[in-house]
């Protein structure tokens, strides 16, 4: 008997974009443990546009270094979909701009044996503002480093801020 919580994951339909079909079949591995996730995997860029607008996905999964993938970006949030770009090195100047005009994640492919709990955070968090997103996490963070009454001992009202 398994352990782990249900996934958000479960009953998800999401699009992986990858020139690597090595990237895809790991991703595929991985999320075996959501069997209720739906993975479509492309390797093409035409491939990706023609499932990105017959289909509605919880999520897509885009390798920045693909050929056109600032377009695939364009479509994916043009169709509302939150986008985690993969990615093999830390992003350079050039590449940073346009990627923050899209709603979007960054992940480094060579991390990606641990992404699952990534995109279950990605999804639950999903309507929440950056902000406060980015407060949950340091939450989740300081509870889990932290003793209990860490707030108290800091003198930090987290909790209240964080109902804004």
């Amino acid at each position: 008997m398994s352990t782990r919580k249900k996934s958000i994951l479960n009953g998800k339909r999401i699009l992986a974009v990858d020139s690597e079909p090595n990237v895809l079949t790991m991703l595929e591995e991985i999320l075996k443990v959501c069997p209720d996730c739906r993975l479509d995997r492309v390797t093409t860029y035409i491939d990706a546009v023609e499932k990105m607008v017959s289909w509605t996905y919880d999520l897509a999964i885009l390798d920045i270094m693909a050929p056109q993938a600032f377009d695939l970006l364009d479509l994916a949030a043009y169709r509302n979909f939150p986008v985690l770009v993969l990615t093999t090195k830390t992003l350079t100047a050039p590449l940073e701009q346009p990627i923050q005009l899209v709603p979007q994640t960054c992940f480094p492919k060579e991390r990606i044996k641990e992404i699952v709990p990534f995109l279950e955070s990605m999804l639950q968090y999903r309507d929440l503002p950056r902000w406060k997103r980015f407060y949950m996490k340091l939450v989740d963070f300081f509870s889990g480093h932290f003793e209990s009454d860490w707030e108290k001992k800091t003198g930090t009202k987290w909790r209240e801020w964080g109902k804004l």
